[in-house]
């Protein structure tokens, strides 16, 4: 195939050309490719990114499928623009084995759409107590181990994972939550939860656990990921570790750089979510980091839930934002359109950032490299209508929001998977 007349977007640059894919590689850029008989996609006036990859998602496959399976959740993916995704454990059973994570390599391939790693358990059941089987389970195809949903309480046992982790050449992904000092809260703690009377959760329940997973990998010399990044002293906590050489990455989600706190002021039950959306200082603070290279990457934290989980009361409500066909949209209207970040630097952050973090093919747009390409309309305007997601999951909290960018194409190994 060759993809005709698009502004491809570089790791430095945005230029007009076009790309031809043979076998599932990039073979070559360049201006006016000769046609070769095969198919041809006239993109005109379309911005052709690397496939964007979102590296923290919850499939809750197995054992949840009324929430999510493979197949909705993939084929939301390959809507939202996402030509690879990493499902998170915190299944039923939990993807603590290489059973569980064979099955979802396996029902992936069968279902078609993107490419789905999953994450590896760090401790059997997600009780941290006992490591689960790290080895075993990378050699199933897990690309990484998290918790996520709960911190490992246990220092030792965080210890023990980073080391034993790094042994097989995989990263932790910390889930930074300290439940003790969360104590039932379901929202941040500042004047809105006042002012909604809903029990806050301080910024330091997130920050203390930072704080210990960034001391555990510099005395180890080990790398560590930190997860959906959301205080202002987060983001600093992380920025000193850079600078003082611990090799960590972050990440944060679309609803930490767009949006604030007040919005919960509403009730709607879909704004509660796991670190809560927090005030404009976290808000700024989030963009800067994501500025100047503190937060590595973009990710949706894709959390799908059935309509009776969050049809409750606030207090009730389960955690969670269903984001993961709205999170290109965010970055162009809350990123780009704004001049925040050029395109280069979105592609960065949602596409090369984790491929290079977990070691994954693709993430840019170079001959050679894999033929996953996402397609878009950076000045088509669309309106959030969660009613319309592909995902099973409608708990989305920003229905009725004007954004713009829109996929036109997915292309995941040279093949047409999503076309609007």
């Amino acid at each position: 195939m060759i993809i005709r007349n698009g502004n491809v977007v570089l790791e430095n640059a945005v230029v007009k050309a076009d790309i031809l894919l043979e076998n599932g590689k990039i073979t070559k850029i360049a201006e006016n490719i000769p046609a070769n008989g095969g198919a041809e996609l006239d993109v005109s006036g379309l911005h052709v990114f690397p496939g964007l990859i979102d590296m923290h998602v919850h499939l809750r496959d197995p054992g949840y499928e009324y929430k999510e399976d493979i197949e909705s959740g993939t084929k939301a993916a390959v809507k939202g623009g996402f030509t690879q995704i990493c499902c998170m454990p915190n299944t039923d059973p939990i993807a603590d084995n290489k059973v569980v994570v064979s099955y979802i390599k396996h029902r992936a391939n069968e279902v078609g759409a993107c490419k789905v790693h999953p994450i590896g358990a760090i401790t059997k059941g997600e009780k941290g107590e006992q490591l689960a089987e790290i080895g075993e389970m990378k050699k199933a195809g897990a690309v990484a181990i998290s918790d996520d949903g709960v911190s490992v309480k246990s220092s030792r046992v965080m210890r023990l994972a980073m080391e034993y982790a790094s042994g097989f050449g995989l990263k932790c992904l910390c889930h930074c939550e300290d439940k003790e000092l969360v104590d039932g809260g379901v929202m941040n703690e500042g004047l809105s939860s006042t002012i909604a009377g809903l029990k806050g959760i301080p910024r330091a329940a997130e920050d203390i656990c930072i704080a210990r997973d960034l001391a555990l990998a510099e005395s180890l010399g080990v790398p560590v990921h930190i997860c959906h990044v959301s205080t202002h002293s987060g983001v600093r906590l992380i920025r000193d570790a850079k600078k003082a050489g611990v090799q960590v990455t972050a990440e944060t989600c679309p609803h930490y750089y767009a949006v604030t706190d007040e919005i919960v002021t509403g009730f709607d039950t879909n704004t509660k979510v796991n670190p809560p959306i927090r005030e404009e200082i976290d808000k700024q603070a989030v963009l800067a980091g994501l500025k100047d290279g503190t937060i590595d990457c973009i990710v949706t934290d894709h959390a799908p839930h059935h309509v009776n989980d969050k049809n409750v009361e606030y207090n009730l409500a389960a955690f969670g934002i269903s984001g993961i066909e709205t999170s290109f949209g965010f970055a162009i209207t809350y990123l780009y359109k704004t001049g925040a970040m050029s395109l280069s630097e979105i592609a960065e952050k949602m596409s090369a950032a984790p491929a290079r973090i977990l070691g994954l093919d693709g993430g840019k747009i170079a001959e050679g490299s894999v033929a996953d390409l996402t397609i878009a309309n950076l000045d088509e305007e669309w309106t959030v209508d969660p009613a319309n997601f592909v995902s099973k999951g409608k708990n989305n909290p920003f229905g009725g929001y004007k954004l713009q960018g829109v996929v036109k194409y997915t292309i995941v190994d040279g093949e047409i998977k999503y076309q609007a």
